[in-house]
C-alpha cells in the first residue's frame, strides 16, 4: 500500500484526473492503431489488386457517387466474411487486394439488405432498373425505399473529369489521359439509373472469372 501512494504514476491518479485519462487512452488507442496500419502499407497483397479487378470507368464511377448519395452503402456491407455460411450465401471471401480502387471504402457492417459485394451480373439489367424503380415488384417482402427518380436524372458531365484526374494524381489511380478525356462522351445521354446499374452489374464479377464462383 505504501509503494503504491509513494508511486508517481497509479491507476488512482489517473481515475482522479479526467485530462490524464484522456491523454494516456489516446496514446495506448493511437500506438495499437498504428502497430496494426503502419505494417499494411507494406505487405504486397493490399497494395496489389487481384487479378480481374480494374478501375472503375467513368460511368460505373458516376454510379458509385449516386449509391454513396442514396444512402445505398447504410442498409448494404460489401463485403464477404470468412464465415461458411456467408460463404456459401454470398460467394468467394473478400480480399484486400479488391480494394485497391476502392475511394472510399464502402465495406459496411449493416446489412439490412443482403450484401452486395458479388451481386454482378447475378441479375439482369432489367430486373435491376425495376428492382430501383419499386423494389416490391420483384422482392414483395422488400423494404428497401423505391428510388424513381433515377431514372429520369441525368447525369452531370462536368464533373467526372476533375474526379477521375483527382484520383490519379492524388491515390494512383492509373486512369489514362484517353480515358479521362473520353469520360464525358460516356456519360453523355444517361441516367443516374444507368449508371448504378452498371455499377452494380461489376461488383465482384471478377470472382468468377477467376475463382470460378456461380
Amino acid at each position: 500500500m505504501s509503494q503504491n501512494k509513494s508511486s508517481w504514476f497509479s491507476h488512482e491518479l489517473l481515475e482522479k484526473n479526467i485530462g490524464l485519462l484522456i491523454a494516456a487512452s489516446l496514446l495506448v488507442v493511437s500506438f495499437a492503431g498504428l502497430t496494426q496500419i503502419v505494417p499494411l502499407f507494406f505487405q504486397h497483397s493490399t497494395m496489389t489488386p487481384v487479378e480481374g479487378v480494374e478501375p472503375y470507368s467513368a460511368l460505373r464511377l458516376a454510379g458509385r457517387d449516386v449509391y454513396i448519395r442514396e444512402g445505398c452503402v447504410s442498409c448494404h456491407s460489401q463485403q464477404v466474411r470468412t464465415l461458411s455460411a456467408e460463404v456459401q450465401r454470398y460467394g468467394a471471401f473478400s480480399t484486400a487486394g479488391e480494394g485497391v480502387y476502392e475511394r472510399p471504402f464502402l465495406w459496411g457492417s449493416k446489412r439490412t439488405g443482403p450484401d452486395l459485394a458479388r451481386v454482378g451480373q447475378r441479375y439482369s439489367d432489367e430486373w435491376h432498373r425495376v428492382h430501383l424503380f419499386n423494389p416490391r415488384d420483384v422482392v414483395p417482402e422488400s423494404n428497401m425505399p423505391a428510388y424513381p427518380w433515377l431514372r429520369k436524372n441525368l447525369l452531370d458531365t462536368t464533373t467526372i473529369q476533375a474526379k477521375m484526374e483527382g484520383l490519379r494524381r492524388f491515390v494512383g489511380t492509373p486512369y489514362t489521359d484517353e480515358e479521362i478525356a473520353a469520360a464525358p462522351d460516356e456519360l453523355k445521354g444517361k441516367t443516374e439509373e444507368d449508371a448504378v446499374v452498371a455499377y452494380l452489374q461489376g461488383l465482384g464479377i471478377h470472382t468468377r472469372q477467376v475463382k470460378g464462383v456461380q
